[in-house]
């Protein structure tokens, strides 16, 4: 019921997005905004996407100690950034800890689980450079954007910071679970402590300097290979592009990602784009150029997703359909 109602809230939230677009836009200037777009800069914008989920795979092996193939953790990447284009609830990582547990020697769901926590906090990092960076170099920006960064940063701080502790005080985290699993029946009967190791173990990269720092490193190659094709897809709409705007946009993009949607964000993704892009001085947000900006570059995210995550599912030899099912069956039994 409650994966129903926050479903539901989603799709509310895309509608009325979608709703305020067409009824802002004058739709004959859209169309020819639309027609006369510079699409030859697609290709190259798309080619950087691609290559920008390589580190991406590379940095999720090092979190998981390189106990996973390069090319078993590309593929897996890629199938669950395409099940959370087309799934709820963002599947596509339940679906990736389930596909990490195929593998051979398998990867324990919670251990891949904790590794997309560290990874999610890694590139929330990310987005808190672009968004500062894009604060200092276009200082008229709107106060709002000033408190969102001043809002997340500790947050994002003190988060890494709880992590930290409990990657680093395993021994105690045991003494403490063992007092309360000797106090709480139904505890004693599951592998309570099992489980918390294997979650642990997703962790340690926080706890191990070279490990953190190589995280770290594919954190800013995957980036910074994004904002460069964000930055090359702006010549296809308009005559200047602007990295102070590609920043910011990538970054909002990446902020409304979290709000409930349907699947594929369509409709806040573009909204975001719109804000940010009139926020750095590209006219108003629904701009018939801004919509269309925003509407082509979440299309080229997706197309994306859709062509590697395909390719994903043949390397894996498995249908949606049979993902699907196992995920249910994991959160079934978990």
């Amino acid at each position: 019921m409650k994966h129903w109602r926050i479903g539901l809230l989603g799709l509310v939230i895309s509608l009325l997005a979608i709703y305020f677009i067409v009824s802002q836009v004058d739709l004959n200037r859209l169309g020819t905004a639309l027609v006369t777009a510079r699409y030859i800069y697609l290709v190259p914008a798309g080619l950087l996407l691609v290559v920008a989920l390589v580190p991406r795979a590379i940095r999720w092996r090092v979190l998981l100690n390189e106990t996973i193939p390069l090319k078993r953790a590309f593929s897996i990447l890629n199938v669950s950034y395409l099940v959370n284009g087309v799934l709820p609830l963002r599947m596509g990582e339940v679906a990736r800890a389930v596909l990490a547990s195929r593998v051979d020697p398998p990867v324990p769901v919670l251990k891949s689980a904790s590794s997309i926590i560290v990874e999610r906090m890694l590139d929330l990092l990310a987005v808190l450079v672009l968004l500062g960076f894009a604060l200092a170099t276009s200082p008229t920006l709107p106060d709002d954007y000033r408190a969102a960064a001043l809002f997340f940063i500790p947050l994002l701080v003190a988060a890494f910071g709880v992590l930290i502790v409990l990657a680093s005080q395993r021994t105690r985290l045991h003494a403490v679970l063992a007092a309360v699993v000797r106090r709480v029946a139904v505890l004693q009967r599951l592998n309570v402590t099992a489980w918390v190791d294997h979650f642990l173990d997703g962790l340690l990269p926080l706890t191990r300097p070279a490990l953190l720092f190589q995280a770290l490193f594919w954190t800013g190659v995957s980036w910074g290979f994004s904002v460069a094709a964000g930055y090359i897809l702006m010549f296809a709409f308009y005559e200047q592009a602007s990295w102070s705007a590609t920043a910011l946009y990538i970054a909002a993009a990446a902020f409304v990602i979290a709000v409930p949607a349907v699947p594929g964000n369509i409709g806040t993704y573009e909204w975001a784009i719109m804000l940010a892009m009139s926020a750095v001085g590209y006219g108003a947000a629904t701009d018939p150029t801004n919509i269309s900006f925003g509407v082509v570059v979440h299309a080229l995210n997706l197309g994306v997703y859709a062509v590697m995550g395909t390719l994903g599912f043949v390397q894996e030899g498995i249908s949606l359909s049979q993902l699907t099912a196992d995920v249910e069956g994991y959160r079934t039994t978990a």
